[in-house]
């Protein structure tokens, strides 16, 4: 009622204005949902039907047989258990680890802050290569091992320089007042930097989080050999690029039941089974996005 009254009581330009911004809004939702819809129509929808094209935001011949065939794996439960342990120890390490790597190049006590931070951004263009890069994993004694996920990714160049620059922001004062109090760096970082950047650490949780959880290059590169240690993402992986490669759609069917998997179907039931708990953390982690992805340059 209240807004009707309101409605009402606009002028004949400002009803107009509001029409056309809720058109407006309406038009950004649907572009914006759907490829998403799409997607999900896709992976419902029976392999040979999608084939004939046509699908928009609904299924026309509804069928759960794509998420079947990816849930049927033996090695299903094990993948899944593996990307969620990777990106709960990921982001668990990481993010306290940039947090105080991010602290100490923003303290002007460091004599070495300067140098420290452009080395820090030049790693971020220059990289030795997949070579040397893969024989100093071996030579760490990485490959074939859980930690090849969580040492390399521990401390990145990016968002180190996001954290230290949303430390700078915050007064100094408060740094200060601690040490007269008698804290030391330690208590600075866990009692006071934690609380005051808990907008950055939530944007930092959330990107290393997405990292961990949707790569597969790094098990491809050094965990390949080890089914122990493959990721639901690698697995997925090597499920469409056999569909892709046999590119038939009998090679991936079951002709007793008489369902068939294509490309297209797999890789949109992949896509929403990967993005799920991504989608689900994600409302909860987006109001710090405004206050926390600080993306400034570097000062100093």
């Amino acid at each position: 009622m209240k807004m009707l009254q309101e409605w009402h009581n606009k002028s004949l330009q400002d009803k107009i204005f509001s029409m056309i911004l809720l058109v407006l809004c309406i038009f950004v939702i649907m572009i914006t949902l759907y490829p998403m819809l799409n997607v999900v129509a896709i992976s419902f929808n029976d392999s040979m039907d999608t084939m004939r094209g046509g699908i928009n935001m609904l299924p026309r011949k509804f069928s759960t047989y794509a998420y079947a065939s990816i849930f049927d794996k033996n090695y299903f439960l094990s993948a899944v258990t593996m990307s969620v342990l990777r990106t709960l120890v990921g982001v668990g390490t990481s993010v306290p680890v940039m947090v105080m790597v991010a602290y100490v190049i923003s303290r002007k006590e460091y004599v070495l802050r300067g140098i420290t931070t452009r080395l820090m951004v030049y790693t971020m263009y220059v990289s030795a290569g997949i070579i040397p890069i893969f024989f100093l994993m071996r030579t760490l004694h990485l490959t074939n091992s859980f930690w090849v996920y969580i040492i390399p990714p521990l401390a990145q160049a990016y968002f180190i320089i996001i954290t230290r620059t949303y430390i700078l922001s915050l007064p100094d004062s408060i740094m200060e007042s601690a040490k007269l109090d008698g804290a030391n760096h330690f208590t600075i970082i866990f009692k006071i930097i934690f609380p005051l950047v808990k907008p950055v650490i939530a944007t930092l949780v959330l990107f290393v989080a997405v990292q961990q959880w949707n790569n597969w290059y790094d098990t491809f590169l050094y965990n390949s050999s080890n089914q122990e240690l493959s990721t639901l993402q690698y697995e997925l992986k090597k499920m469409l690029a056999a569909a892709t490669i046999k590119g038939d759609a009998n090679s991936m069917g079951n002709s007793e039941s008489g369902n068939f998997l294509t490309p297209v179907s797999i890789r949109a039931a992949m896509t929403v089974v990967v993005s799920v708990p991504i989608m689900a953390i994600y409302p909860f982690l987006q109001k710090y996005f405004v206050g926390g992805l600080v993306v400034g340059g570097v000062k100093e």
